[in-house]
């Protein structure tokens, strides 16, 4: 595993471009075939010869993996002014580039900086995770719970390497299916268009349980997430687990 660097209401499944509308974080770093996995204590065949659905939505979903971060974008500052609002209600935004934002845990003024490498869709998770799950967006972003580290991980720069992680995980870009856990996500979407962006939540509960577990430190984030990397995948090759509300660790999230 590589070294990382550092609105959508679900309830209505349309993301919203007046609320939030691609870039590497600097500590980062048709012709499917078919795939046969354990499911349910039987093998049963996976025929990623993808059905129009499917292929619709790793269309998008590949597409939305491509963008980059462009500041000059009114759709993207709205996205990056709906995630400080999100973030921070009531609280006013002096600037797209101001210290604010280390308040939130980028790395320096311009958070634009820290999108290079995950792109544009990890603002767009961020944003989906704060109106979807507000209270575990809170409690993570406040370093609520459990016995924390005196040198905490950045919030906001550690959600662009959980985006990061998701996508090298899944390895939506290759050719024909190399894993498993590929080949069940596809599955999953083909349930849900936005599987990517729960996922991701369940992701970012399941570092930040991971860190508390381990006791973890700034400099263990790596470790961190190549565990949860791991747990990730269990999760997703269980027996029972046909949507991303089926993953145990689903039930981290508030």
């Amino acid at each position: 595993m590589k070294c990382f660097g550092v609105v959508f209401t679900r309830r209505n499944r349309k993301y919203d471009h007046d609320h939030a509308t691609c870039a590497t974080p600097t500590w980062i770093g048709k012709g499917l075939t078919c795939v046969c996995f354990k499911r349910k204590g039987a093998y049963e065949r996976i025929c990623i010869n993808l059905t129009p659905l499917q292929e619709d939505r790793l269309r998008r979903l590949k597409h939305r993996m491509k963008v980059n971060f462009d500041a000059s974008r009114a759709d993207h500052q709205g996205a990056l002014r709906a995630l400080w609002s999100a973030t921070f209600p009531g609280q006013h935004l002096h600037g797209l580039i101001s210290e604010q934002w280390k308040e939130m845990g980028w790395q320096g003024r311009d958070p634009s900086t820290d999108f290079r490498g995950a792109g544009f869709i990890s603002l767009e998770n961020l944003l989906f995770f704060a109106k979807t799950f507000p209270i575990s967006f809170q409690r993570l972003l406040n370093k609520q719970g459990g016995k924390r580290a005196t040198w905490e991980y950045p919030f906001a720069a550690a959600g662009v390497n959980i985006t990061f992680m998701i996508m090298q995980m899944l390895d939506l870009e290759s050719a024909k299916p190399r894993t498993f856990v590929r080949a069940v996500f596809i599955q999953m979407l083909s349930e849900d268009e936005w599987a990517f962006d729960l996922l991701y939540c369940v992701a970012f509960v399941v570092m930040d349980k991971q860190w508390l577990d381990k006791n973890a430190t700034y400099m263990e984030f790596n470790d961190v997430l190549k565990s949860t990397w791991a747990q990730l995948e269990r999760e997703l090759l269980l027996d029972d687990v046909l949507r991303i509300e089926d993953m145990p660790s689903y039930g981290l999230l508030c």
